[in-house]
Formats: C-alpha cells, sequence, structure tokens
C-alpha cells in the first residue's frame, strides 16, 4: 500500500450537540450529543425508525438539522455543503455507474473537482489496491460479484483521503459468510487508514465486531453509549438489554441492601440476589436482567419457596428446544407463569427435553438490576 502522509492519516473528531431533527411535529432526532474521537470506530445501533440513519445523514450533510450543531474536529459545518466536509460515504445502495469501468467509477468524483485525470487514476488505483482490487480495473459493475461491488464503493469513498467515513447498512445487501468477511476488512482499513468512522446498523453483532464504541438509539435519543463489553455486560437500561443480545427479565422488589449485594423477590416469591451495582432503593419495583447464556440447568424436582430458601434458584417445566448446532436454547416455565430462557452449549448429550422439570440457578455477579422506566 502507498504511504499515506501522517496528517491525512489522522481521524477527525466529530462532535455532534443537541442535534435535532423534526419533520412536522414529529421529532425523529431529539438533542443528541455525541462525539467520535479522531480514528474511532462508532457504531448508531438501534432498530427501523430509531433516528440513527438520519443522524448520519446529518453528519455528511446531506439532511439540515432543525436546531443543534455538527463540528468537526472543533469546526462548525452546519452549515456547510457535503463536498466541503471531506467526509468519505458508503450508502447500501454502492450507486455505481454501470457505463464506466471500475477505475473510472473511482476517480470520477476526483476530476469532477478538478483533478488531473492522470493523478486522479492514479489516486483511484491507489485505493483499490487498498480494497484488494487490483486487476479488476477494467471490469464493468455488472461483471462484479456484490462484494466486489462493495469493495468498489468503499474505494471511491476513501479516494479522497478523507478525514472520517460514514457508513449506512453498508453489508445489508451481503450474505452472512462475504458480509462478516466484510466487516473484518473495512475494520483493518479504518485502523490503517487511521480512519474516524461511524456506521449505522440494526445488527447488534456487526456493532460489537465492528465498532470500538456503540451507541444504541431509541425513539431518536441516545440510551446509552459504551464500548460493545460494557452495553452488553452492563447495560444501562431494560431497552438495552432486550435490543443487545437477548434477556430473560424478572419483575422483582428490592427487600434489602447489604455488603453490595441486592435481595429481591418476585411477585410468585421466588429469592433472587444481584452483586451488581444499581441506583435502585429498597422497596423499588426493578427488573432483574439475566443473559441466557449464565444460566445453569439441572433435572431435579421441585425448589420450595420460603424460609432458607436458595436465591436465584427455582425448577420449571420445560416447554419446547431449538437445536442450533453449537448451542440449545431451553425454555422454561417459571413460578409466576412466565417463560425463562437458557443456552446450554450443543453436543453434550440429549439434554433437557419438553415436559421434563428442571431446575435453573444463575450467579448473582451475573444478575443485572435496571429500572423498569
Amino acid at each position: 500500500m502507498a504511504a499515506i502522509m501522517e496528517e491525512e492519516r489522522r481521524g477527525a473528531e466529530i462532535r455532534l450537540t443537541g442535534l435535532s431533527r423534526s419533520y412536522g411535529d414529529n421529532k425523529v432526532v431529539a438533542d443528541v450529543d455525541l462525539v467520535a474521537g479522531g480514528g474511532e470506530v462508532l457504531a448508531l445501533l438501534g432498530p427501523s425508525g430509531c433516528g440513527k440513519t438520519t443522524t448520519l445523514r446529518m453528519i455528511a450533510g446531506l439532511v439540515r438539522p432543525t436546531s443543534g450543531e455538527v463540528a468537526i474536529d472543533g469546526v462548525a459545518v452546519t452549515a456547510l455543503p457535503v463536498h466541503q466536509r471531506n467526509l468519505g460515504m458508503l450508502f447500501q445502495n454502492y450507486a455505481l455507474f454501470p457505463h464506466l469501468n471500475v477505475l473510472d467509477n473511482v476517480a470520477f468524483g476526483l476530476t469532477m473537482r478538478g483533478m488531473a485525470k492522470g493523478e486522479a487514476a492514479a489516486r483511484a488505483r491507489q485505493a483499490l489496491a487498498q480494497v484488494r482490487l487490483s486487476g479488476f480495473e477494467e471490469r464493468m459493475p455488472a461483471a462484479l460479484s456484490g462484494g466486489q461491488q462493495q469493495r468498489v464503493a468503499l474505494a471511491r469513498a476513501i479516494v479522497y483521503h478523507p478525514r472520517a467515513l460514514l457508513l449506512d447498512e453498508p453489508f445489508a445487501a451481503l450474505d452472512k459468510k462475504l458480509r462478516e468477511e466484510m466487516q473484518i476488512e473495512v475494520r483493518q482499513l479504518a485502523n490503517e487508514l487511521g480512519l474516524t468512522t461511524i456506521i449505522v446498523t440494526h445488527d447488534q453483532e456487526e456493532a460489537l465486531v465492528l465498532a470500538d464504541r456503540i451507541a444504541v438509539m431509541k425513539g431518536g435519543r441516545i440510551e446509552q453509549v459504551a464500548d460493545a463489553r460494557a452495553i452488553y455486560e452492563r447495560p444501562a437500561t431494560h431497552f438495552v438489554a432486550d435490543f443487545i443480545g437477548s434477556s430473560n427479565f424478572l419483575e422483582a422488589t428490592i427487600v434489602e441492601l447489604s455488603w453490595g449485594r441486592t435481595t429481591l423477590r418476585d411477585r410468585a416469591g421466588v429469592l433472587l440476589e444481584s452483586a451488581i451495582a444499581h441506583d435502585a432503593g429498597r422497596g423499588e419495583q426493578v427488573t432483574l436482567a439475566v443473559r441466557p447464556e449464565n444460566v445453569l440447568l439441572s433435572p431435579a424436582g421441585d425448589v420450595e419457596n420460603g424460609p432458607g430458601q436458595e436465591s436465584n434458584v427455582f425448577s420449571g417445566k420445560v416447554l419446547r428446544t431449538v437445536f442450533k448446532g453449537q448451542t440449545l436454547s431451553v425454555w422454561l416455565e417459571r413460578p409466576d407463569g412466565g417463560e425463562f430462557i437458557a443456552t446450554l452449549s450443543g453436543g453434550t448429550g440429549p439434554g433437557p427435553g419438553p415436559g421434563e422439570k428442571w431446575t435453573v440457578r444463575f450467579s448473582p455477579e451475573r444478575s443485572l438490576i435496571v429500572r423498569n422506566h
């Protein structure tokens, strides 16, 4: 790969302050404060309609904010047009010119900006080498696979030597294997070029794989911003715990707080315990979140509720199971009539079967208290 000047390698800091966008009475983005540090990969993650794409388009200059500010390296760019922000963009629709070959597709924007044809071609070849498409310069877009077309679009996004790269659901059209390969490649490319990268996705696994930090959005607002491990293991809200991966949610009341331990009881009288810090108080109605992979199952009889009972233990009838190759998902009936999911490693024997009674156990160190609202 050709050498890139150090000042071109340093990614820009992108700062959003009070960023909002309304369409009539519908506020699709509401007072977003967020910083993507220089060279950082930041994912905007959330369900459809949460405002993540609108936020990205306001950063790009494709949508004008109703209020708030976008700043790049401390300079407000809110009023600047797209072409003056020096941002590379890659969207789900690659929008390649069908009548131009690969090299001309990548060089097109440079020549439109007045760069000499020879220099533009050299820059385009460099960008194609960076995305592993050397030798494809003369191919037409129709002769490329979906993954190759995406690499061309990526080369076109980085050929300007942008300070940041904006990606909007770029892998949605690819099959699972190719999507995973492209995720790794984009992550490596961002690291090599020192690009600040902001990616919009609704795919939790994609965000966990790609991003240094994840901003989870709901209803136009940011619910939590943290690194991937913290988002997964310490979700700040019920929504984040439910959206990232899967969780069991047990509605309960806090009955005691002592020595870093919180004791709770659910509506069926099951004693629960958490050793994870929180800010809820005694007598408060909260939710205990437990990941299915943190649950242990053993064949056993009934577990009685009452004095001296063990915490985080109950028995339930197996309702159904689903074999997923490496894992076995088991749904059991809780004492209050709800469902509880456990995920077991596959290939360890027949495992629980529908109608059987099994005992559930989970650790206080893996039991997270989140507020109901």
